[in-house]
């Protein structure tokens, strides 16, 4: 790996690592704060004083903790009621960032959107420390879900793009593999933080000292070249020889001469319905969000409904992050992505319907927590798959745009998933396992629509989707014409 490859990496690994740390703060928060209302009550015994008055005046008599002015558990006990809305407006901020993000950063580049959204979020998991009404808490969790969105999206982008076509398929799972070290770190330092405040600095205070080392991330070379930033291309070539042979690799030596726009010139972005207008880019973008929207439905039906595993949620989410970390082993597997695609989707439909059967008819537990830990497993392969998926499919000057469409039918698959609570019984509807295990099944056969990309070059424009094989029939087709066309010209 050249320096340049390095330099994007381990930035962006650094960013995912940090992401679980404010993605599941809600857990840690509503946990936090039924320990400290609890261990109030236990210890107030005030006649029928109510807890969280007697707190006030306990809290108000040491003028001199500071933390008693701001968020203490005198006040943050009364905030029990909008702390469960926490998950809710955080999934809203996602929302939001897939709407946003893929405009933003087709305009502005993926390495400037991402800077501004470390920054933002990392100062949002400081902010709970200082603010004291529950309103204001929700706004911080609403703006770090749409950082959260635009960070995820800018970074499986730029790090696909920083990497040569027979090695795409470490990238997601790389990140990935970061991700679920940061979840198991996540739930340590909630584990070992006691009060409202000592949780929030301890999720917020490492993003924050790191955030000097984020201070200059490469920029895509396919971006910079579409934009007409030659002089920033050429400043990549004369780094290193290793820089430079990267980015010709990367570009392709005559393709970069004929890509780069004349200096002071750039191709303008397409307009926001540009991706509706093509049929080509309309298929892709319909079949992927249709798959995104069915494995997120799948993954968070088993996760919510499946029910309590009989563990504390400290250790609930450091095994949730430790089952997920052997996706690194994904690239192993030497599959093109249409078929890795197609059978991920059928594994996770298949233990979803299983595990759901079994925890209906209350079946042994250790089964039913093996079965929901493999289905998990494979809807997590199924999101990776997909992410790089996206990634080569879409055309660079409409890429984030699609990418944050995509990404936007993943998220209402996350909302949809939460209206099929169980009953009183605890058990699964049949309506809800027949959902969540036939949409992925559904998505397979939706797969041999796509072409195969594995290898491939990553398309700039729509001529080069065009390009693309579709299907073995059109590859007879196209092959039986230049004969002829040779037979022609000979005789």
């Amino acid at each position: 790996m050249s320096p340049l490859q390095l330099s994007v990496f381990w930035r962006l690994a650094l960013a995912f690592f940090f992401q679980p740390f404010l993605f599941f703060l809600d857990i840690f928060t509503v946990a936090v704060v039924e320990e400290i209302c609890s261990r109030g009550n236990a210890t107030s015994n005030i006649g029928t004083l109510a807890p969280n008055q007697s707190e006030v005046e306990n809290f108000s008599r040491n003028g001199s903790d500071w933390m008693s002015q701001s968020v203490a558990p005198d006040s943050v006990c009364a905030w029990t009621p909008w702390l469960s809305y926490g998950q809710s407006v955080y999934m809203l901020g996602l929302l939001l960032g897939s709407l946003v993000g893929g405009v933003l950063s087709d305009r502005y580049g993926k390495c400037l959107v991402l800077l501004v959204c470390v920054h933002i979020q990392a100062v949002c998991g400081l902010l709970p420390t200082l603010i004291t009404q529950p309103v204001l808490f929700l706004v911080v969790r609403c703006v770090t879900g749409v950082c959260n969105c635009c960070i995820g999206n800018c970074s499986f982008s730029l790090a696909v793009e920083w990497t040569t076509p027979s090695f795409r398929r470490w990238p997601t799972v790389f990140l990935g593999f970061c991700f679920s070290l940061g979840t198991m770190a996540s739930a340590l330092l909630a584990w070992l933080s006691p009060s409202w405040i000592q949780l929030h600095l301890s999720l917020a205070l490492p993003q924050l000292i790191c955030l000097p080392l984020y201070r200059w991330i490469p920029e895509s070379p396919s971006w910079l070249a579409l934009m007409g930033k030659s002089d920033v291309l050429h400043q990549y070539c004369s780094g290193s020889m290793a820089d430079k042979q990267c980015v010709d690799m990367l570009m392709g030596s005559k393709k970069m001469e004929n890509q780069i726009c004349p200096e002071g010139q750039k191709h303008l972005p397409p307009s926001h319905l540009y991706p509706f207008r093509h049929p080509t880019v309309l298929l892709r973008l319909s079949i992927m969000s249709y798959l995104s929207a069915a494995t997120a439905l799948t993954y968070f039906g088993i996760c919510l409904n499946i029910g309590s595993f009989g563990v504390n949620v400290y250790s609930a989410q450091f095994f949730s992050g430790l089952s997920e970390a052997p996706c690194l082993l994904i690239p192993l597997v030497r599959m093109n992505r249409r078929p890795s695609s197609m059978l991920t989707l059928s594994l996770s439909g298949t233990v979803c319907f299983l595990s759901l059967l079994l925890s209906r008819y209350q079946c042994n537990s250790i089964l039913v927590v093996s079965f929901v830990l493999v289905g998990k497993f494979c809807s997590l392969v199924t999101v990776f798959i997909l992410a790089l998926y996206n990634i080569e499919l879409f055309p660079t000057v409409v890429r984030q745009r699609c990418i944050s469409l995509v990404n936007l039918s993943f998220r209402i698959g996350c909302l949809v998933s939460t209206l099929f609570p169980p009953d009183t019984k605890g058990s699964i509807s049949l309506a809800a396992m027949l959902i969540y295990s036939s949409g992925p099944i559904i998505g397979c056969g939706f797969c041999l629509l796509l072409p195969e990309t594995s290898g491939k070059p990553l398309p700039d424009t729509v001529e080069d989707c065009e390009e693309s094989p579709q299907s073995p029939q059109k590859k007879g087709i196209r092959k039986l014409k230049a004969q002829m066309a040779v037979l022609c010209t000979t005789e």
